[in-house]
């Protein structure tokens, strides 16, 4: 079982991204507010969660959240603000998205901006440590994937249905058949 970051309970959002590596396709960011004392054991960081795990979790979590919600930064505004800031600003799209106003924002990793007046704290390896955190791990992973299976059909070759855009052996051997596709992040490193 995760906790929730803090020891007293507060409408605490957590926030993680999916899909910081890879080389095409946005970048997903969720926002989950659990209850106060929420418990579900198989809650964790949605990478060592498997797929059918992620897509078992994905409805009771939208189910039981207080608040939840998912944004995006597609490929160019990824490549004009690179992916830091850009997962950054798909991490505050999601915050903006939200249907209760959290008092405090727990985020994966060592790095976050300013969200408006409300205070954060940044956690590297949150998404094994806060349930919110794991939780929003599993929503921007699982809406991110739906999403590259559904944009596969409309760009087959690169085989996103199976590697979901990442640098794997496969998708860059593809690019190297048959070239980007317009939804490549075009200042990423396509090709070893």
């Amino acid at each position: 079982m995760l906790p929730s970051s803090t020891l007293s309970f507060m409408l605490e959002a957590g926030c993680d991204e999916a899909g910081r590596g890879c080389l095409a396709g946005p970048v997903f960011a969720a926002a989950v507010i659990l209850p106060d004392g929420y418990v579900n054991d198989l809650l964790n960081d949605s990478k060592k969660l498997t797929e059918k795990q992620r897509e078992r979790l994905r409805p009771i979590i939208e189910r039981d959240a207080v608040a939840w919600a998912v944004a995006s930064c597609d490929h160019a505004e990824i490549d004009s603000m690179n992916i830091l800031n850009a997962s950054i600003l798909a991490m505050h799209r999601a915050l903006d998205k939200l249907e209760v106003r959290p008092s405090h924002i727990a985020v994966d990793g060592n790095r976050f901006k300013q969200y408006r007046d409300i205070p954060h704290v940044t956690v590297v390896k949150g998404d094994a440590k806060y349930g919110n955190i794991a939780a929003a791990s599993i929503l921007a992973k699982t809406h991110r994937d739906e999403f590259m299976k559904e944009i596969a059909k409309k760009y087959p070759g690169y085989n996103w249905e199976i590697n979901k855009g990442y640098p794997t052996r496969d998708h860059r051997a593809a690019i190297a058949e048959i070239g980007p596709s317009p939804i490549h992040r075009m200042t990423f490193r396509l090709l070893p």
